[in-house]
């Protein structure tokens, strides 16, 4: 049966896939204030986040990693909701607030490869 529901979570997960094809703010940074990188192994994606943080803003952010579409979907998604914020509101972003960017239900097998950029830039920003 077609559902308004089932047209949505197509739209998404084609919106996940082209970002996989296409990611945003992919690039290492040469000179970052804050870098992480984290590895779920369970599966092996792997993913750096570079931040460069100005007086308390994250001025410039990038990715770099392999993995699956939906890691690579989600740092995408990530960096560029942080860029411009300051660093304590980014430190506020919970790991639902990150699963609600992705803007599809991710199963429990899969919630790990979600959430990579998001514990990756988390741990960037604890490391000063």
């Amino acid at each position: 049966m077609y559902t308004h529901e089932h047209e949505l979570d197509s739209i998404y997960k084609e919106y996940i896939l082209d970002l996989y094809r296409n990611p945003k703010n992919k690039k290492k940074i040469d000179s970052p204030t804050h870098v992480s990188t984290k590895r779920n192994a369970s599966c092996g994606d792997e993913l750096t986040v570079y931040l460069v943080i100005v007086d308390g803003i994250i001025t410039e952010v990038g990715f770099d990693g392999i993995g699956c579409a939906i890691s690579q979907a989600s740092a995408s998604l990530l960096t560029e909701h942080i860029k411009g914020m300051s660093y304590e509101d980014v430190r506020k972003i919970t790991e639902e607030e990150m699963l609600k960017l992705l803007g599809i239900e991710i199963g429990l097998t899969r919630t790990k490869c979600a959430l990579l950029a998001y514990h990756s830039c988390m741990n960037a920003l604890n490391s000063n």
